[in-house]
């Protein structure tokens, strides 16, 4: 029933453009551990009106047949700045009819009334003892995205099965329901509520169990840059420095507003790095700021950059700053807790393509680390197992800039990672160091760890179903390769087959997944080297690292030895020319 989209479905029917309707009707949506993500636009292929009626259908059948006491208790909904002129879609407008799905069928729903980060719908589930939360949002994707994700009871992100049972359930309600299109409805029903005001009073008293260093915050002359990239950060960050007592950031005035159009960025993304900092960097010289925060559009992501002392800028890797922040969190733990004792029930976690820095602290230190798969999702769940066992986890990471530093968030959170930042920063330049020099610090202490990360592009599924049965099948049916280029290969992981070389039965740990493609190699040198395909984007990932012991500090020569492996990857595992893949563009 929305009039921009009809008209676009019947202007194609009226021309007979058969390759038109196939895009926008040739094959739905699937709904994944990620929930939804695709561009905003007519038909089943794309986010609308309808297609976003039909899932939340489904998702309210499934909750119902999982919860009997969903009328008691409800569901969370929280949505982003996005918008699509051309189709009429928005964050907004999803997040209401979301909302009159389930009030139609009696059920409670706490709608923020106004554009909120995406940690705060898990912050919210678990705050107010939800069943369910949905965040619509497309994150850090182009601007004609949008994405809707769904959070479990325990406040993480959904895993298998449940991703399959909304899916079926999607698939038997898809006639909308008698009222469905009637938003309208919903402003004065019983069964609406506003979360807003109670969620970000809470969350931001919750986060400052965080802050160690008040008196440092109060004092501090260093200076920071906040850019929240036209999305809905700037205000939450804000608030997060006040509560740390820090200073207020200086906020990029271009980006600091929600814009649907993201106008001064090719692609709204910090982590592809210094382009999206530009403005950044300029307001940061003028007004002498040494720091730059970046948050992504929804804020679960950050970015950092500093200042060199001779001038550049140096944007921190999601590895570099995981190092750092595992490190401060461990520091901050460690000053509070004089009981060695209960350091058996500390843990960290980071994603099997992240570095394994981690690993390196919790083994000189006592605690213990575990790696998930990567996503948000395996650790959110993880760390709720672990926190009702009553085990303490201080810290998640994966290298795309995502970080878990506060336990009431189980997900990645941009806005609690920019102040613990600012508060690490601070307490470091009281004592004459800068970020730079303490990450050199940890890695001299635990180990030099180096991370190359990159990807290609690739638009034909078939040619990436070819080049993983490639690798399967190197030297002959079911060999992988026992070398790459110069580089011997000591041991290999396939989540998707579920082989590993290292294990005695050669079954992984690790939970395997047949629907992306997965393999992990292991060198002779001490190096490792995922591949990997996207569950949201048309790449092939790639993910190294060589893990020096602590105490070899020759840095330059093991990235010329990273560097040179990572080309033979490229070269003989990838193939790009053969392949026809496109290379990342800076």
């Amino acid at each position: 029933q929305n009039p921009k989209t009809s008209a676009t479905v019947r202007q194609v029917l009226a021309e007979g453009n058969a390759g038109d309707l196939q895009k926008y009707f040739g094959s739905r949506m699937e709904f994944g551990t990620a929930g939804l993500r695709a561009a905003m636009g007519a038909g089943v292929s794309h986010m609308n009106d309808l297609t976003i009626i039909q899932t939340t259908q489904g998702f309210c059948r499934y909750l119902e047949k999982n919860f009997s006491d969903l009328k008691k208790r409800g569901v969370v909904i929280g949505f982003d700045a996005r918008a699509h002129l051309s189709s009429g879609g928005s964050s907004k407008r999803f997040a209401r009819l979301a909302a009159n799905t389930f009030i139609s069928q009696g059920v409670p729903v706490y709608l923020f009334s106004d554009i909120t980060p995406t940690p705060f719908v898990p912050y919210a589930v678990t705050h107010l003892k939800l069943c369910a939360g949905i965040m619509v949002t497309a994150s850090h994707n182009p601007k004609q995205d949008n994405g809707y994700k769904v959070y479990w009871e325990n406040g993480a992100q959904i895993i298998s099965p449940h991703d399959k049972g909304i899916s079926q359930a999607i698939e038997e309600n898809q006639e909308p329901w008698p009222q469905a299109w009637e938003e309208e409805r919903i402003d004065s029903s019983l069964l609406l509520h506003d979360p807003y005001g109670t969620i970000n009073k809470e969350y931001f008293k919750d986060i400052q169990k965080q802050c160690f260093h008040r008196k440092i915050n109060k004092e501090t002359n260093l200076k920071f840059v906040h850019t929240s990239v036209h999305g809905v950060g700037h205000k939450f960050v804000q608030l997060a420095f006040k509560a740390f007592d820090l200073s207020p950031p200086f906020a990029v005035p271009e980006q600091k507003d929600p814009d649907p159009e993201f106008p001064t960025v090719k692609y709204p993304n910090p982590e592809e790095g210094k382009g999206v900092l530009t403005l950044s960097f300029a307001l940061a010289e003028k007004d002498g700021a040494k720091i730059v925060l970046a948050n992504d559009p929804d804020a679960d992501r950050l970015a950092v950059a500093e200042k060199q002392e001779s001038g550049e800028w140096k944007v921190f890797s999601g590895n570099e700053l995981g190092a750092l922040l595992g490190w401060w969190i461990f520091t901050c733990w460690k000053n509070n807790n004089r009981d060695s004792h209960a350091l058996k029930d500390v843990y960290m976690l980071s994603s099997t393509v992240s570095s394994k820095i981690l690993r390196a602290i919790a083994l000189k230190e006592g605690f213990h680390f575990e790696e998930t798969l990567t996503g948000f999702k395996w650790m959110g769940n993880r760390a709720r197992q672990l926190m009702d066992q009553g085990k303490a986890v201080l810290f998640a990471f994966e290298e795309a800039i995502g970080y878990m530093c506060c336990p009431a968030v189980l997900d990645k959170d941009g806005v609690s990672a920019a102040v613990i930042t600012a508060e690490m920063a601070s307490f470091l330049a009281a004592r004459n160091l800068s970020l730079s020099q303490q990450l050199k610090a940890v890695y001299d202490e635990y180990g030099f760890h180096i991370t190359k990360a990159s990807y290609f592009i690739c638009h034909d599924p078939k040619v990436i179903q070819q080049l993983f049965d490639n690798l399967r099948n190197f030297d002959g049916k079911n060999t992988y390769p026992k070398s790459c280029g110069r580089f011997k290969v000591s041991g290999i992981r396939d989540l998707t087959t579920g082989y590993d070389s290292s294990q005695p039965d050669q079954k992984a740990v690790l939970p395997t997944s047949k629907s992306s493609q997965m393999i992990t190699f292991t060198f002779a040198n001490g190096g490792v080297a995922t591949m990997r395909t996207s569950g949201t984007e048309p790449k092939i990932k790639y993910y190294s690292e060589l893990c020096a012991p602590p105490g070899n500090s020759d840095v330059e020569q093991l990235k010329k030895e990273l560097d040179e492996l990572v080309n033979a990857l490229e070269k003989h595992f990838f193939q790009p020319e053969k392949n026809h893949l496109q290379r990342k563009t800076e």
